[in-house]
């Protein structure tokens, strides 16, 4: 799969998957907050699912025809 993910954008993901995943594991919130796992992934391969089913990208990178 192609890459689709600015820089930014994977960093915010991987942020916000470290900061759910922490808030998780302390107990601050439910077991739900592993769900943190999904934008850290993501972010950390560049790669969204989701982006590709809709068509998304975020990558400054131009795209080849």
């Amino acid at each position: 799969m192609k890459i689709n993910e600015g820089g930014l954008d994977r960093g915010i993901r991987v942020v916000v998957g470290l900061v759910l995943i922490a808030l998780a594991a302390t107990g601050t919130v439910g077991w739900w907050g592993y769900i943190g796992i999904v934008p850290l992934i993501t972010g950390a391969v560049g790669v969204c699912p989701a982006y590709s089913l809709l068509g998304l990208n975020t990558c400054p990178m131009k795209k080849q025809s």
